[in-house]
């Protein structure tokens, strides 16, 4: 065997040691890739599968119900396509693809939830940008086409006015129940504020007027009872009629 032959044995063999650890490379990073993806497509099931669940039912339509169900399919493929036999996925979306088939008769099982605390208010604003964020990955994305991506961000928008509505039109009945009409009044007063810096108002103009009648209303009671009953006896006007009987400026003075 030949120097030359050596040689060229010793840099085949390197040559194949770099290919070798170069698809070695190539076959690790498709797999970190794939498991990163995993993750994420998981974790935006999990955050879709809340926001389907726990939506109040209240506000859910079955356009809405059928967005769910359309963006939980698109990642349960996606998934599917990862992981090839997996019973569950194969399960689940042939579950879906059943619901959406239904189109407008699609099944709305959750139950109403009456917005009556700031907190449970903030609740389903959060679950409204969770929402708003997956519409907007699934444009991205391709599996929403641009003009229904922005009608649904338009109706996001529109359902977050429709939970101000509800809220503060609930707390204002409640604390009228309760006798508090002063506190139920800026309950009104600020739903009234809210609606009128609406960019549309014209088109919650039906609900402005329920609730500037209701602030008038509380008003009236607020204003009626800082009015003293007519069989009540008024301490302090009385007192004052007292004093002015005796103010020595207001008698006549003899300087005879």
């Amino acid at each position: 065997m030949t120097p030359l032959m050596i040689t060229l044995y010793i840099v085949t063999g390197i040559a194949i040691l770099i290919v070798i650890g170069i698809l070695n490379n190539m076959v690790e990073s498709n797999k970190l890739a794939k498991a990163r993806s995993k993750v994420e497509l998981n974790d935006r099931l999990r955050r879709c599968g809340q926001i389907n669940e726990t939506f109040p039912g209240q506000l859910v339509t079955p356009g809405l119900k059928m967005l769910f169900a359309r963006l939980e399919f698109n990642i349960n493929q996606r998934l599917l396509q990862l992981d090839k036999h997996n019973t569950a996925l194969k399960g689940r979306l042939a579950e879906l693809e059943t619901e959406i088939a239904k189109g407008d008769a699609i099944t709305i099982n959750n139950p109403p939830a009456p917005i009556m605390t700031e907190a449970k208010a903030k609740d389903i604003r959060f679950l409204l940008e969770a929402l708003h964020a997956q519409v907007t990955r699934a444009a991205q994305e391709g599996f929403l086409p641009p003009n229904e991506a922005k009608h649904w961000v338009k109706e996001i928008r529109h359902i977050l006015v429709l939970l101000h509505i509800e809220f503060f039109n609930n707390l204002g009945q409640q604390l009228l129940e309760t006798e508090q009409p002063g506190q139920a009044r800026l309950a009104f007063e600020r739903g009234v504020q809210y609606l009128k810096h609406q960019p549309e108002p014209l088109l919650y103009q039906e609900q402005l007027q329920y609730l500037e009648r209701l602030l008038k209303r509380t008003t009236a009671m607020v204003l009626s009872e800082m009015e003293p009953a007519e069989d009540e006896v008024n301490e302090l006007t009385e007192g004052l009629k007292a004093d002015e009987e005796e103010d020595p400026f207001k008698k006549k003075v003899n300087y005879d």
